[in-house]
């Protein structure tokens, strides 16, 4: 490596999905090379420079993908954040730092963190087995509320909203067995998010708040808005919570503050994600800089680039369809091509599975308004079916 050069850093990348393929293909353009620790056919396999194959969690694996990389970063949770903890204790450029890992992968330590730092979030109470589900539930009233698994949720997985009732009397529909985190169910206006960078040298910047729209099923984000429909006031007070949260971490990289914004105007936070997010794929057509290079910037120690909207815009997630699994075509991508404004993204995925995330698109227009006209059209009109 030259050092006085930051073009020329290898970064390698813990896991080869879909947000590593997108900060890959925003960095081609600068020759910065990236090695990836991932499955044989993850959507990286072809645009890497070394592909390792291995599993996440293999502390030999993720040593040796250190071993030939300037610096490390993830593109997902899961990883075996103990080997990370012992190369950052070595001296290997880990970013974000594993400590912020380590609370990220632990909603239950997620939610102590926010607590400990003042940062609002919405009550809750943490449960160790079914016997304690009862007398926590009891403890923090309501007719709803949310149970998240304390590890390995993702992606909707792990999260279930429930009816009280149904766990008092009788007691057999709990949904999970595992270690829980219990919240009240917050009623909300709105779910936002704030997409944050922090470079090494401490410089904070933040995009302009999202708008979420969930899957009441899957959980899963169907449509985001950007600009969120939300007062300025609310919105400086949303980028507000989000810089403190980041900021608290005390760690560089590219983060994910989502919130709730209450009936009463309150904004909570739900979670952090330590890594580009969904809530800011929109980015690589609407803002100057994408969340994707401004990872790559920080890792290479390069200046922040300017988060300001270019134009407003909706994205949209592409999610298998019902009945569609195996190999598959996209329906309707003729027609979505003729569109103007509209940006399709495929993940490279071989296979389709029912509400698998197999790509998004983003459409931006002058108005926030135009850009949901369009929007409603390409969902509309793009469909996977099977190939067979």
């Amino acid at each position: 490596m030259d050092a006085s050069n930051p073009l020329k850093k290898t970064i390698g990348i813990i896991g080869g999905g879909q947000l590593g393929r997108m900060m890959i293909e925003e960095s081609l353009r600068l020759n910065i090379a990236f090695n990836v620790l991932d499955a044989p056919d993850c959507p990286c396999a072809t645009l890497a420079q070394k592909h390792l194959h291995g599993k996440l969690t293999d502390a030999s694996q993720i040593k040796e993908l250190a071993a030939i990389s300037d610096v490390l970063t993830y593109e997902i949770e899961h990883v075996n954040v103990r080997a990370l903890l012992e190369l950052e204790q070595q001296g290997k450029e880990i970013i974000p730092s594993p400590k912020v890992l380590q609370v990220i992968q632990d909603k239950g330590l997620q939610k102590e963190f926010f607590i400990n730092h003042q940062i609002p979030t919405a009550p809750y109470l943490l449960v160790n087995n079914p016997e304690e589900w009862q007398q926590a539930i009891q403890q923090l009233g309501g007719e709803k509320m949310v149970a998240k698994t304390r590890t390995e949720g993702y992606d909707g997985k792990g999260v279930q909203i429930f009816n009280t009732a149904d766990i008092l009397n009788p007691s057999n529909h709990i949904p999970f067995t595992e270690p829980c985190v219990l919240e009240q169910f917050i009623p909300c206006q709105k779910e936002l998010s704030v997409m944050v960078a922090v470079d090494r040298s401490g410089n904070v910047v933040t995009w302009p708040v999202v708008e979420m729209v969930f899957d009441a099923k899957a959980n899963l984000v169907t449509f985001l808005d950007c600009p969120a429909s939300i007062n300025e006031t609310t919105a400086q007070k949303a980028r507000a919570i989000a810089h403190q949260t980041i900021q608290a971490f005390n760690s560089a990289g590219v983060f994910a503050v989502e919130m709730f914004l209450t009936q009463s105007g309150d904004i909570l936070v739900n979670e952090v994600a330590p890594r580009p997010h969904n809530s800011g794929h929109h980015t690589i057509e609407a803002c100057y800089t994408s969340q994707f290079e401004q990872l790559v910037r920080i890792l290479a120690d390069l200046p922040l680039g300017s988060t300001d909207l270019i134009q407003p815009a909706v994205m949209m997630n592409l999610l298998g369809s019902p009945g569609v699994n195996g190999p598959y075509l996209l329906q309707g991508l003729k027609e979505v091509s003729a569109m103007q404004g509209v940006y399709v993204h495929l993940y490279g995925k071989k296979e389709s599975k029912p509400m698998r995330k197999m790509g998004h698109v983003t459409i931006i227009a002058p108005t926030l308004a135009k850009a949901r006209q369009t929007a409603k059209q390409v969902h509309q009109t793009l469909v996977f079916a099977s190939a067979v």
